[in-house]
């Protein structure tokens, strides 16, 4: 449940989670900002203030933390967020390959969506071109310089100046989308 609390004349809003396991209060914050406590179902909410209040330095620091990564885009990376965006990233990914492609006239072997950890992309000596199912979360611009990026590895597998000029076909501004790309950044976790 959402409940709010003023720490240092700020009012933060926070979710409470009573839980039958839980053994003792837990303060958790996270990257995008989330400010989660749990506490044992018998705790009452004026402990359970109490103990926030106590650890109210602790907890603004971390807010304050956190607030360097907004903008970012934070992503769970399990098994249901794949199963659930596997299948719009496959038709992202092959619509936008033929769309690209009439610039290039390419061929292809498979295209895969793939859970991965720390990979966009990769492109097979083969033709095989895998995806990161969360292109299907990225604006558009981003998703589609990542796709331009791995066909062009189907005719110069490295990259070489003439890799970026290829990629520069379909996508003159790539090296911004690349700085904006490390820049917004996307955590996995």
């Amino acid at each position: 449940m959402k409940k709010e609390i003023e720490l240092q004349q700020k009012k933060i809003e926070y979710t409470l989670r009573l839980s039958k396991r839980a053994r003792r209060m837990r303060l958790a914050i996270y990257r995008d900002g989330a400010f989660v406590v749990t506490a044992p179902q018998f705790v009452g909410l004026t402990t359970i203030e109490q103990f926030i209040l106590r650890k109210s330095e602790w907890v603004i620091g971390k807010i304050e933390y956190f607030k360097q990564f907004s903008g970012r885009i934070f992503i769970k990376n399990t098994k249901q967020e794949f199963a659930l965006h596997k299948e719009s990233a496959l038709m992202l990914a092959i619509e936008r390959m033929a769309h690209f492609n009439e610039i290039y006239q390419f061929s292809w072997g498979k295209v895969t969506i793939r859970n991965q950890k720390t990979r966009w992309g990769s492109c097979s000596k083969k033709g095989n071109i895998n995806f990161n199912y969360k292109i299907a979360l990225l604006p558009a611009h981003i998703a589609d310089y990542i796709i331009v990026h791995e066909l062009c590895h189907l005719k110069e597998f490295n990259h070489s100046r003439n890799f970026w000029n290829l990629v520069a076909q379909a996508i003159p501004g790539h090296r911004e989308v690349r700085a904006e790309l490390k820049k917004t950044g996307v955590s996995f976790f």
